[in-house]
C-alpha cells in the first residue's frame, strides 16, 4: 500500500515522497524521513510496525532527527548520553517529564509504540502572538484604550498558555484612523522587556498599561490597539541565568486554574478588573455572516 501511494503521488504530481508506516504519529514520522535518507535500501517506504525492524532503525537516527526534539533539546539530552533515538526511547518517561515536559514525554512512549498524540494535539509554537481589532467607534478616552489593551494582553496571555510557551518581550500600540486629515493622525507603539519570562496574565497586563501611557496622547481618536507578544520561548527548553528571577509556582497554578475556569464556564469568567461585561469599545458585529454550519437556528429554510 505504501508504494501504491508513492506511485501515485508522483503519477499525479511529479513530486517524489517518502511513506512512513508505523503505529504512532512520532513513528512514522521518523520512518518517513528514514526512508527518504535510505532510500537506496528502501525505495522511498519504510514499515516499522514490526518491533524488532522499529528498534533496529531506532539505533541508527539520531535524537536530533526526532520529530519535535529541535538543535538546544538535542544539546541537552546529549548532555544526559542521549544521542540516538534508541537512547531516548529507553530513558525513564517520568523523568524526561519531570526534566523537559509532557510533550517530550509523550514522544518518548510514542517512540516504544504506544500511541499519545492525535493528528491535530500538537502544532508547531508560534513565534510571535499578536492580538487586535479595530473598536467600533473612536475612542476618546484613555481608560476606553486601556480597557481594549488589557483584553487583547488577556487573550494574548490566553494563547500564550495554550501553546505551553512565556513571553519575554512584547509590544503595545495604538493608532487612530488613517484616512482623516493629517494632524488628526497619530499611531506609536512601546516595546517592553519583561523582568523574566512569564505567561501570567496579571504581569503581562501591568506591563503593557505601563507602555501604554508612554504612547497615549489626549485629543485624538483612537481606532485601534494591539498587542504583539515575542521573543516566546517554549517551557522546560530555555536557559535560565543564574541572577534572572523567574515566574512563581504559585503563578503557574493561578493561570491554571483560570483557564480551568473559563474553559468550563464561558470565555472571560474570570478576567482582570479592568475589563468591564460588555465594552464599549468593542468592534460592532451587526453585519456579521450567519452561522449556517453550527447553530440549528440559522439553518437556511428550503421551501418548494
Amino acid at each position: 500500500m505504501g508504494r501504491v501511494i508513492k506511485e501515485h503521488v508522483f503519477k499525479c504530481t511529479g513530486i517524489p515522497v517518502g511513506v512512513g508506516i508505523a503505529t504512532t504519529k512520532t513513528l512514522a514520522k521518523l520512518a518517513n524521513h528514514a526512508a527518504k535518507r535510505w532510500y537506496k535500501s528502501t525505495g522511498g517506504v519504510l514499515d516499522l510496525r514490526d518491533p524488532d525492524r522499529r528498534n533496529r532503525a531506532l539505533q541508527h537516527i539520531d535524537v536530533g532527527d526526532v520529530w519535535g526534539v529541535g538543535r538546544r533539546l538535542e544539546e541537552k539530552l546529549k548532555l544526559l548520553g542521549i544521542e540516538k533515538a534508541w537512547d531516548l526511547a529507553q530513558y525513564n518517561a517520568w523523568s524526561i517529564r519531570k526534566m523537559f515536559n509532557v510533550t517530550l514525554e509523550k514522544t518518548v512512549r510514542e517512540l516504544r509504540g504506544i500511541s499519545c498524540i492525535d493528528l491535530e494535539e500538537v502544532a508547531p509554537p508560534k513565534q510571535m502572538i499578536c492580538t487586535s481589532r479595530m473598536f467600533g467607534q473612536r475612542q476618546y478616552l484613555f481608560s476606553a484604550v486601556a480597557e481594549s489593551v488589557a483584553s487583547y494582553t488577556a487573550r494574548a496571555a490566553e494563547k500564550l498558555r495554550a501553546q505551553q510557551s512565556l513571553c519575554q518581550v512584547m509590544r503595545v500600540g495604538i493608532q487612530t484612523g488613517m484616512h482623516g486629515p493629517p494632524e488628526e493622525r497619530y499611531s506609536n507603539g512601546a516595546i517592553l522587556n519583561l523582568p523574566y519570562p512569564t505567561d501570567d496574565t496579571r504581569v503581562l497586563v501591568q506591563y503593557a498599561l505601563h507602555g501604554l501611557k508612554h504612547i497615549y496622547r489626549e485629543g485624538y481618536g483612537y481606532a485601534k490597539s494591539e498587542i504583539l507578544l515575542m521573543d516566546l520561548k517554549q517551557r522546560g527548553e530555555y536557559s535560565m541565568d543564574l541572577f534572572q528571577p523567574e515566574q512563581s509556582a504559585g503563578a503557574d497554578r493561578l493561570m491554571s486554574t483560570m483557564d480551568s475556569i473559563n474553559r468550563k464556564f464561558g470565555k472571560g469568567m474570570l478576567r482582570p478588573a479592568r475589563i468591564t461585561d460588555e465594552p464599549g469599545w468593542a468592534m460592532r458585529r451587526e453585519l456579521m455572516s450567519q452561522s449556517y454550519t453550527t447553530r440549528l437556528d440559522q439553518l437556511w429554510t428550503v421551501r418548494s
